[in-house]
């Protein structure tokens, strides 16, 4: 009896509290949909709600962006289940191990992870209101973990622009400014990086401080809102092929149960969709796909309007489409998902555990050799994902050589590591390091190669045996430094000695780079080998003190020598052993730079690198003086004929005065050929079937064979040249497109070879592999006292292409 009491008053208590409950609206003083909700009122709102109804919303701070805005989760349930929350959680969890019991469905919404696609974080506000009001009943057998917005600093950005831009009242017609953003948009987050495909990669500080929480709860359903153009129909799942072979048939099945639940309701308010269409599950560092391979059903959602759509505009065909409009939609998705995991709960943690169970993948391990601090870094993104590893007790290995696409065996070293399958990160490990994904439709809606043994420049064999393995022991730290050693020697071969250089440089320490290979008191040293003597930082009297502390930092092994006198190669004091300089580095943004491409080079010197860079917008570039300068990066976009003769002219002479240009991507396109720079775009070979008729149906698929859809190449390298150092004689390279250019007269560092370059993973249309045919890399052309760098492929894409860095480092550093 008095447990019946205590269940009618928790009751009755949750009715009142829900009866006085205020919705957004009548919380934030304005109806929701007239204005858009800046990010600290939408924060507000939910500590509201927190306050409230404490016995059904608990609010975590999981995080802060880099503009210092929070990131939130609410968890949001039963009265009951609020109270047996960490239980629910902890039983959930058993069923990657096959011993669980759950019987809870666990929902995580997703919004706003693209800043200026805003509306979902309204959206999310009515949700929640409604969850704890009217559809209180969802929640008897369910858990929702909301995340209002997973960009707060795109999303301000954007709500900051538009409400300072907008006609009051605003205007419908697409073309006034209020529709037009300028370059930063909102969609991206403080380093102009896509917070939608970092998922896997970790790189930004909103994904690394989310994975931790998505990794505690593994939720059975995960979607991720967005928006799409303005003319679009709401897009809903079923996804559209390719899906990855790792994806169950219950996750196929269950997004199509999906599908038709939302349809129901769309189909009795007229409102039109589509399915099935341009949003693959294949790319695994997605919203939809990152969960998915961790045995949720992942779903993207995309309503009309983004950026362009502001409180209303008019659509291509006639139609009002209002940011009420668009509110309803994603509210109705979202509440029609958690009525459907509600109703299936059962289902779900049935299929989830099943997910779990020990797969029979082709390849049972994946085991890696190489360069310690590579490994080093591979391991620290493994430890992110909760996938474990460990060194191989076995002498050697064999399986798919990833070298040579073929197959091959390859000897244990004390570096070496082993990541299986046979874990409950499986299939995570299968997607992450498989040679060559298995593509069912070759029109994607992204990159169709990422292998992490390719991406990380390690040795790998896939084998399809089970290779054993222990625990790795911590890395022992070198002995102290000898303080009257003549010079102290540091190898070349990663970005962790890029940022212990650029940290000696910072420091005011000189150093030097060998410019060929050399060996001294019995010990071997490659090219570009850094090498600190006491001589040259002799005014320095902080000198010893500042590099056991800068090499204690990095966990740099030093060589210490007593002479400058080698016993092969040149002593330390030839030409060929050279003072590194310290640049003053320029980067161009702005028009026509993509803020893609430029927010990795700004992510990278800041948050990788730590080397200060002085950013410059193309909107006042022809007022800065470049003789201020030693290095000025072109960022990758759509540069066309954007220089003039008068700017390309004083780009030249800036480089022949000494100064070194480094063009990345489509920078290339506004330097070359008979603009004043030496490198060539390749003549595109001619296609014999192009002036046969073709059926309309197949134009998409004709059109793609001219395509490369981030597909990875074997190219051979120089590593002789300064651009090179640190890398053997292959590089797998990630090609985003189908630009070719003619090798250099001299300066080649890294190129493909031969009339019929072949892929070793991801798709590459037949056309498109006869324009990159015998093409450029990277190179240098010396010009004058200066150079030109160029980089066709982008070693820095995404930020988690970790073996291209090095390039990169060097063209700043080693590169004359």
């Amino acid at each position: 009896m008095t447990r019946f009491l205590f269940s009618l008053l928790a009751l009755t208590s949750c009715f009142l509290t829900a009866q006085n409950l205020k919705s957004p609206s009548e919380f934030l003083g304005y109806e929701l949909g007239t204005e858009f909700t800046r990010h600290h009122e939408v924060v507000d709102y939910y500590q509201y709600l927190a306050e409230q109804a404490p016995d059904m919303v608990k609010l975590t701070t999981y995080g802060q962006t880099n503009e210092r805005r929070p990131l939130l989760l609410a968890y949001v349930s039963s009265a009951t289940n609020m109270a047996n929350l960490e239980n629910i959680r902890q039983e959930h969890l058993k069923d990657t191990e096959g011993s669980g019991n759950s019987s809870a469905a666990i929902v995580w919404l997703s919004y706003n992870v693209h800043g200026n696609e805003s509306v979902s974080t309204e959206a999310s506000m009515q949700t929640i209101y409604e969850l704890l009001t009217s559809k209180r009943s969802y929640l008897d057998n369910t858990v929702v973990i909301m995340d209002p917005c997973i960009n707060p600093d795109g999303r301000d950005r954007y709500s900051n622009w538009y409400n300072q831009y907008k006609n009051t009242p605003h205007q419908l017609d697409p073309n006034s400014k209020e529709h037009n953003e300028g370059w930063w948009s909102g969609r991206s987050n403080h380093y102009m990086f896509d917070l939608n495909r970092d998922w896997a990669w970790l790189t930004q500080v909103e994904s690394q401080q989310r994975i931790k929480v998505y990794n505690e709860w593994l939720p059975h359903v995960h979607v991720d809102f967005h928006e799409q153009g303005v003319n679009e129909p709401y897009y809903f799942a079923p996804a559209a092929e390719p899906y990855h072979e790792v994806i169950t048939d219950f996750q196929r099945d269950f997004q199509v149960t999906l599908g038709k639940n939302h349809a129901k309701y769309f189909d009795a308010e007229g409102w039109f969709y589509f399915t099935k269409e341009i949003f693959d599950l294949f790319y695994p560092s997605y919203g939809d796909t990152y969960p998915t391979y961790n045995g949720a059903i992942g779903m993207t959602y995309e309503q009309g309007g983004s950026g362009h759509a502001g409180l209303g505009v008019i659509t291509g065909i006639g139609d009002t489409l209002t940011l009420k409009d668009r509110i309803a939609h994603h509210h109705t998705t979202g509440l029609s998902t958690i009525e459907v995991s509600h109703q299936n709960a059962e289902r779900l943690n049935q299929e989830f555990k099943k997910f779990y169970q020990n797969k029979n993948f082709k390849y049972k391990s994946y085991v890696l050799n190489g360069d310690s601090d590579k490994i080093e870094a591979l391991k620290q993104l493994l430890s992110k994902h909760k996938i474990k590893y460990g060194s191989p007790t076995v002498s050697s290995v064999k399986g798919y050589n990833y070298q040579t696409g073929g197959s091959g065996s390859m000897a244990i070293s004390q570096n070496s590591l082993v990541v299986s399958t046979n874990q409950s990160k499986g299939t995570l490990v299968k997607v992450l390091f498989e040679p060559n994904a298995k593509l069912s439709d070759s029109l994607t809606y992204d990159i169709t190669a990422w292998s992490l043994p390719y991406a990380y420049g390690l040795n790998g064999i896939a084998s399809t045996s089970l290779v054993t393995s222990q625990a790795q022991n911590p890395a022992v730290n070198s002995g102290a430094l000898d303080a009257n050693s003549y010079a102290y020697i540091s190898n070349w071969n990663s970005m962790k000695d890029a940022k212990f250089l650029a940290a000696l440089l910072k420091a005011g320490i000189r150093v030097r780079k060998a410019d060929h290979p050399f060996s001294v008191e019995g010990k071997s040293f490659a090219r570009g080998s850094l090498i600190i003597t006491k001589g040259d930082n002799q005014n320095n009297a902080d000198f010893f003190s500042q590099l056991t502390k800068i090499s204690r930092e990095f966990s740099q092994e030093l060589t210490a020598s007593s002479t400058g006198y080698v016993d092969s190669g040149k002593d330390f004091g030839s030409a060929y052993v050279q003072m590194i300089s310290k640049p003053k580095i320029a980067v161009l943004s702005g028009e026509p730079t993509s803020t893609l491409r430029f927010g990795e080079i700004w992510h990278f010197f800041e948050q990788q690198l730590e080397y200060p860079i002085t950013v410059i917008d193309s909107e006042y570039a022809d007022q800065v003086d470049l003789k201020d300068y030693d290095i000025l990066i072109l960022p990758s976009g759509g540069y066309g004929n954007h220089f003039n003769e008068a700017q390309l002219t004083k780009l030249k002479d800036w480089v022949s005065a000494g100064g070194k240009l480094i063009a990345m991507g489509g920078a290339i396109d506004g330097i070359d050929g008979e603009k004043g720079f030496g490198i060539k775009k390749k003549e595109a070979a001619k296609d014999s079937t192009k002036n046969k008729p073709k059926p309309h149906k197949n134009a998409q698929r004709e059109q793609i064979k001219n395509a490369i859809t981030g597909a990875i190449f074997k190219a051979r390298v120089d590593n002789s040249h300064p651009l090179a150092y640190g890398y053997g004689t292959e590089y797998f390279t990630l090609k985003l497109g189908s630009a070719g250019y003619d090798y250099l007269k001299y300066g080649n560092a890294a190129y493909l070879e031969g009339e019929s370059p072949k892929q070793v993973s991801g798709f590459a249309g037949s056309e498109a592999l006869k324009k990159v045919a015998n093409s450029l890399i990277f190179g240098v052309e010396n010009r004058g006292e200066g150079a030109v760098v160029y980089m066709v492929d982008n070693p820095l894409f995404r930020g988690f292409w970790e073996n291209g860095k090095l390039f990169f480092a060097n063209a700043l550093f080693m590169v004359d």
